[in-house]
């Protein structure tokens, strides 16, 4: 989640709730992961330069069985004294994604779809940068760049690939085709983990500046939710030659709003949630924006730990009634935490936390540039148009009007972020 969540802020909001373009050739040479020879050792990635250099994933089969040898292990605590999840992630349903994760998950299933979408690496500002590019079949499809957040990674948007890539097989037209460059932020996934300190949403905007620019995108989009929102709103701050506007899911001034004066009934609702969050759901944050590290030894050292640490928010996130299961899938729930798992980032994902922290109230991020900001009905905090329009002078696109969704908008709902996506771009023909 992104910036925003500081001692000044928390307080302040908490009385307040008291009431297109042709791309440069891509290299060829497959990079294979591997693995440093034992069984529990973490995934080596190839050395990555300044071209762009296709990335080929194999993970070594020691791993997968290191494992299932460790949930086979795992020490579980008693169950909760509660018949709901104001405890955390129930041992039952936590069992039951342990169990799966052991017997039935294929994580080859998932390596084949990646190796097929096309994965990439390359250096920017000393860090190796790991990305999906995907054409679409359109040749005047307008290039889209989405980011991530925590705990999700770029399996939230596979859903959203075709839809986004192959409009007129998914109930759109030519014109809603996308280009997509889908990069994981760095200490994620197959990126590097940064070796030193200020990684901020700042740096990595500048990172995915230069991405674009390296692939010979002109006249893009981007789009992001979460730490996502955090890093392309940072994106439209920067403003590169290129870039045409952002739409976002999840603001980057949610839980630091811009208040004016009385605020409004929709503002109270928001505060309120933003005080329920402070309240009940913030543990998370303020160990990973404080100790980052601390947290990173029993998340990288056991399955389950990592696994429950993620499902709970999955359930809790999501537009799913506590039930992500039936929502998301195990398979898909689980393609994201191994991904965790097998990268060993734990740690090195939660610093993002530790980077944006600050003990003042972060000041408020304006955009002059064209935004659009889709709120889906079970987010977090359900930001008013008004905030939004204090924030960015050029609001082309807003919706409060979702069905259904949660969080994880790509993830959950593909189509409909698909459609809010096409909605926003329209704006922009």
């Amino acid at each position: 989640m992104p910036r925003g969540l500081t001692r000044r802020g928390m307080l302040r909001t908490a009385v307040a709730a008291g009431i297109a373009a042709v791309p440069v050739a891509l290299g060829t040479t497959p990079a294979v992961a591997a693995a440093t020879g034992t069984p529990d050792s973490d995934l080596t990635l190839p050395p990555a330069t300044d071209q762009v250099t296709r990335f080929r994933l194999h993970v070594p089969d020691a791993a997968l069985a290191d494992l299932r040898y460790r949930l086979a292990r795992a020490r579980y605590p008693e169950q909760e004294l509660v018949n709901d999840w104001s405890q955390g992630a129930p041992i039952s349903r936590v069992r039951q994604l342990a169990d799966y994760w052991q017997h039935e998950y294929d994580w080859r299933r998932l390596e084949s779809e990646l190796n097929g979408l096309g994965q990439f690496r390359t250096k920017i500002d000393g860090l190796g940068v790991h990305f999906l590019h995907i054409r679409s079949r359109h040749a005047a499809a307008r290039p889209l760049l989405l980011t991530h957040g925590w705990p999700g990674s770029i399996i939230e948007f596979l859903g959203a690939v075709g839809p986004l890539t192959d409009p007129t097989a998914h109930g759109g037209t030519v014109a809603d085709a996308f280009h997509l460059v889908i990069p994981s932020i760095p200490g994620f996934g197959f990126s590097d983990r940064p070796t030193e300190a200020g990684w901020n949403t700042v740096r990595i905007a500048k990172a995915w500046a230069a991405l674009m620019d390296r692939l010979g995108y002109t006249g893009y989009l981007a789009q992001g939710g979460d730490w996502g929102g955090g890093i392309t709103t940072q994106l439209g701050k920067l403003r590169p030659a290129g870039l045409l506007g952002v739409h976002l899911n999840f603001p980057e001034y949610v839980f630091s709003p811009p208040l004016e004066g009385e605020p409004t009934p929709a503002e109270q609702t928001a505060l309120a949630q933003i005080n329920d969050f402070f309240t009940y759901g913030a543990g998370y944050h303020r160990e990973q924006s404080t100790r980052p590290q601390t947290i990173g030894y029993p998340l990288i050292d056991s399955p389950v730990g990592q696994a429950a640490w993620i499902y709970e928010k999955f359930g809790e996130w999501t537009d799913s009634g506590y039930d992500p299961e039936t929502l998301l899938g195990l398979d898909a729930m689980l393609d994201d935490i191994s991904l965790y798992w097998l990268t060993g980032t734990a740690a090195s994902s939660a610093r993002i936390y530790w980077e944006d922290y600050s003990a003042t109230a972060a000041p408020l991020t304006t955009l002059d540039l064209p935004v659009g900001v889709s709120v889906f009905p079970k987010e977090i905090v359900r930001t008013p148009r008004i905030w939004a329009e204090r924030a960015y002078r050029d609001l082309v696109y807003f919706n409060d009007q979702i069905p259904k969704g949660g969080h994880f908008a790509a993830f959950e709902q593909p189509v409909l972020f698909t459609e809010e996506v096409r909605a926003f771009a329209r704006q922009l023909r």
